[in-house]
């Protein structure tokens, strides 16, 4: 049996859709004039700059995306591209719930549509892109990725994590408690 180099993503995106579902639950309270906690959505954006996209995305384009490309996935006009195309472009959505959430804070007026907008496109994106990823690449991967390149795998994981002691931890439980405070 082959060493398993996806469940670790799998269970990050586990985290990560829980805080999707944060976001997509505060953004509907806050178009019905029910939340207005500003800081929530800032720390959803740092929460996915640091844990899913330095973190989580670091393994994916640095470990698991240039193993696949090593054993014959091209990068171009591939599921590889397609995947970090959606990167860039939940990047793009976070930079702009982030410029909401920091008008609003200021006492800019306007800024709700804004951050409802980008953290709803954000939030369907990664809904999708996750899916396709658990459904559609990871399992690819588990059936193409030859045996002897596992280990180093695991390895390039492990450094990713190693490099950033704690973070999984301190992203887990900011989910933790925004999940408390939302019961």
């Amino acid at each position: 049996m082959k060493t398993d180099v996806t469940q670790v993503m799998v269970d990050e995106h586990r985290l990560i859709l829980r805080m999707i579902a944060l976001v997509e639950q505060n953004t509907e309270r806050m178009l019905q004039g029910r939340f207005r906690n500003w800081q929530f959505f800032l720390d959803a954006v740092d929460f996915i700059r640091n844990y899913a996209d330095r973190f989580h995305h670091a393994k994916e384009e640095d470990v698991l995306f240039v193993a696949l490309v090593k054993n014959g996935m091209p990068e171009k006009s591939s599921p590889i591209e397609a995947m970090l195309m959606e990167h860039d472009q939940g990047r793009a959505f976070v930079r702009a719930v982030e410029d909401g959430a920091q008008r609003a804070m200021l006492g800019e007026l306007g800024q709700i549509p804004v951050i409802a907008e980008n953290a709803r496109g954000y939030a369907a994106l990664l809904r999708g892109h996750i899916d396709r990823e658990d459904t559609i690449l990871y399992p690819l991967a588990e059936r193409v990725l030859p045996e002897e390149l596992r280990p180093a795998m695991l390895e390039g994981y492990a450094r990713a994590e190693e490099s950033n002691p704690g973070l999984a931890e301190r992203y887990r439980r900011m989910v933790d408690e925004y999940e408390a405070q939302a019961m």
